[in-house]
């Protein structure tokens, strides 16, 4: 099994592959990813815990990895990352805590 911090570069490789194979789609993404984590009426670790929550209740265990590695640059802690762990199993549900437990994992793995 790859480490969080393995399918977060996974997912980096492939925007540096899509940016060859299809450049506008990843260029119209990144361009995407840059405005909304700029901080403006909410930080950027407000939006990176955002992002974990939702990342967490629609099972995508790529974007948890992306995700909790981004809200740590941004300076949340693991007390910020467990809370958003509980709102996103609150509003997801049984399916949420099997992947906020992957999300814990990938918090602990990369403090």
């Amino acid at each position: 099994m790859a480490s969080y911090k393995e399918k977060a570069q996974d997912v980096s490789n492939f925007v540096g592959t899509l940016m060859k194979e299809n450049a506008g789609i990843a260029q119209g993404f990144a361009a995407m990813h840059k405005a909304t984590s700029e901080d403006k009426a909410l930080t950027a670790k407000e939006k990176e815990l955002i992002a974990l929550g939702i990342a967490i209740t629609i099972r995508c265990e790529g974007c948890i990895a992306c995700h909790v590695l981004d809200a740590l640059k941004a300076g949340a802690n693991q007390a910020e990352i467990v809370e958003t762990i509980g709102v996103a199993v609150l509003m997801g549900g049984g399916p949420s805590v099997v992947y906020g437990d992957k999300a814990y994992k990938a918090m602990k793995e990369m403090m």
